[in-house]
C-alpha cells in the first residue's frame, strides 16, 4: 500500500534526489526517498541487534558466566549476521 505525504527538502537534497533520477538510478524522487528510508531502517535494525547482543554479553558476564573470548566474538558476529 502506498501513502501520499508531503515533505520538505533542502535545495541541496532536492537537487541530489533529482540528479539520481536524471542519471537513471531511480525512476522518481519518491523512489529515492523510499530507498533512503529503507537503508535507514536496516541500519537502525542492525544497530539495535548489535546493542542487544552486547547487552546479552554484559548480562552473562555480570552473572558470572565466563565465556572464552573467541566464542563471545563469534556469537556476537553471528547475531549481527542474522539481523543484518
Amino acid at each position: 500500500m502506498t501513502v501520499k505525504t508531503s515533505i520538505s527538502l533542502t535545495d541541496e537534497q532536492d537537487a541530489y534526489a533529482r540528479a539520481l533520477v536524471e542519471r537513471g538510478r531511480y525512476p522518481s524522487v519518491s523512489a529515492v526517498l523510499q530507498r533512503g528510508l529503507e537503508v535507514l531502517r536496516r541500519e537502525n535494525e542492525t544497530h539495535e541487534a548489535e546493542l542487544q547482543a552486547l547487552q546479552t554479553l554484559i548480562d552473562r558476564r555480570r552473572a558470572g558466566s565466563i565465556v572464552p573470548l573467541e566464542a563471545t566474538v563469534e556469537e556476537f558476529l553471528a547475531a549481527v549476521d542474522r539481523e543484518g
